[in-house]
């Protein structure tokens, strides 16, 4: 499985995530999303950027819903539910938002 964004053939797992994250552009995540039928706004790019900072920059971190609810009720200073996030990957934000960023899948069994 692959995509071509910019005429660079990009390998796909075969569940859609990028085979190697250093791959990732904005133009991908933007291929990525649109396969996903999202159109990203700049929630959704404020979001990517956080479980990208968490992975590359925190040891491979990949936060559970909980805390990225809480970070993202603190970033855009307003009381959250899981249904906000939810509304941006409706597919489960850690998980379909980890695809869209170009991360390896989400392993862990429930996400909250």
């Amino acid at each position: 499985m692959s995509i071509d964004v910019n005429g660079k053939h990009i390998e796909l797992t075969e569940t859609g995530y990028l085979v190697n994250h250093l791959d990732w552009s904005e133009e991908v995540a933007e291929a990525l999303a649109k396969a996903e039928g999202i159109e990203l706004t700049d929630r959704h790019w404020d979001l990517i950027r956080y479980l990208r900072d968490e992975y590359i920059d925190n040891g491979q971190n990949q936060p559970m819903e909980r805390i990225v609810l809480k970070e993202m009720s603190k970033r855009w200073g307003e009381k959250l539910t899981s249904k906000d996030l939810y509304q941006l990957f409706p597919l489960a934000p850690t998980k379909q938002g980890t695809k869209v960023a170009g991360l390896p899948q989400v392993r862990r069994k429930g996400g909250y």
